[in-house]
């Protein structure tokens, strides 16, 4: 089964058009160890939404899960993990934060309630409304 995801990026650093130029990066950096923990759970075939933080704030894509995770060989703790990803959609629309907190679907999804979270499960239900506001 697969599972869905979002994993957020400063867009300055590096953004959804840079993932579809390179057509596949490694996804590291992560060392808040709930996103970590989501990180370790993903698995090759899942897909995530690519969300750009910071002044954005907006979904602003899809992308898939190519690997399982491994140690980040640019780490020397074995506990930062990183996985394989590539792009799938841009997004005809972004589907921004503000639109996402007007929905009494969103109010207790990680994204609303621990905002600081880079790396989170998405539940079927809410990807799907993204994926259809992405489309609108």
């Amino acid at each position: 089964m697969m599972n869905y995801w979002l994993v957020k990026q400063e867009p300055s650093i590096y953004n959804y058009a840079s993932l579809e130029k390179e057509k596949k990066t490694v996804w590291d950096g992560v060392h808040n160890n709930l996103a970590l923990k989501h990180l370790n759970s993903m698995k090759k075939g899942d897909q995530a939404l690519f969300y750009h933080s910071g002044d954005e704030k907006q979904a602003v894509g899809i992308i898939a899960i190519t690997s399982h995770p491994y140690p980040n060989p640019r780490e020397d703790d074995k506990r930062y993990v990183v996985v394989d990803v590539k792009p799938i959609k841009l997004f005809k629309r972004p589907v921004t934060l503000e639109e996402m907190k007007k929905d009494p679907l969103f109010k207790n999804w990680d994204l609303l309630r621990i905002s600081r979270l880079s790396v989170m499960p998405v539940p079927k239900n809410i990807w799907d409304v993204i994926i259809k506001k992405s489309n609108s």
